[in-house]
């Protein structure tokens, strides 16, 4: 596990927020909560109506509940590289420049948090972006929150580039409800995903079906007239031959083309169910 001293010299500040004693003397916020219920009520109808934009609309409604100045959800890449280990797939605020960007393993804040798996106060200074090669506001104040469904796992945050202590308590635990709805929105984007590949699949499958009955008709035509070509009452000479087999083989051409592009027969098996 990654130590502090270790963090420091990277230009990184990442706190355990699990015993609430980094929020004890902070000054409360001022939040609406009425604003912050609307707004989770909104995210609720997103997520039934509109699943496929709910992480986007996740990191929006973290910076306008929270009063953050950016806000983004990273999720460990498939099959990723140490240099490209975590993916920004949403942004929001002034960091929303860096959608899809990627992070390395180290040196990182998500890798402390997802290590702890515990919310964590985090702040950013400018040696960690210099390492990165990458110009970035400073992080002032920040909640990192790890969030896990399946096997995929990341971590959703908020961020203050002015305030020294621009969150609390109350920040956090909403920040608590919103890592849920991600990781429950991640959860349901990949099943979508799962359904339309295997539907995507099942569909190929059947237009190569429909492609090898096509083909079977001028295959039908062909080996009739090579067989009558066989015989002592054949059809006449070669190149006679070959212009009534020409307008066949370019059709079984075309569907032979048409096919090279379709998966494989046992595609459906490595579709992941």
């Amino acid at each position: 596990m990654i130590q502090n001293n270790e963090l420091d010299k990277v230009g990184l500040e990442v706190t355990d927020l699990s015993n609430g004693a980094a929020y004890a003397t902070r000054h409360r916020q001022s939040r609406s909560s009425t604003l912050q219920m609307e707004g989770l009520n909104q995210l609720a109808l997103a997520f039934v109506d509109h699943p496929e934009t709910i992480i986007q609309e996740l990191v929006t409604a973290a910076v306008r509940l929270c009063g953050a100045d950016s806000a983004g959800v990273s999720i460990e890449r498939e099959g990723g590289t140490d240099e490209q280990f975590y993916q920004w797939i949403a942004t929001a605020g002034e960091y929303s420049p860096f959608l899809n960007a990627s992070l390395p393993r180290y040196p990182s804040a998500c890798t402390v948090c997802l290590e702890r798996g515990t919310p964590q106060l985090f702040r950013v200074d400018q040696r960690f972006f210099d390492i990165l090669g990458v110009e970035a506001a400073l992080v002032q104040d920040g909640i990192l929150l790890p969030w896990q469904t399946d096997e995929m796992r990341g971590t959703i945050f908020v961020i203050s580039h002015t305030e020294a202590e621009a969150f609390d308590a109350e920040d956090l635990h909403l920040m608590q409800i919103l890592a849920n709805f991600a990781a429950m929105g991640i959860r349901q984007q990949r099943q979508q995903e799962k359904l339309l590949a295997q539907a995507r699949a099942t569909a190929a499958m059947a237009m190569a079906n429909d492609l090898a009955h096509e083909i079977n008709n001028p295959l039908q035509s062909l080996t009739n007239l090579l067989y009558i070509a066989k015989q002592e009452s054949g059809i006449g000479d070669e190149q006679s031959l070959a212009l009534k087999l020409e307008s066949d083989f370019e059709r079984l051409s075309i569907l032979t083309r048409i096919l090279l592009t379709l998966p494989r027969k046992n595609a459906e098996d490595r579709v992941p169910h």
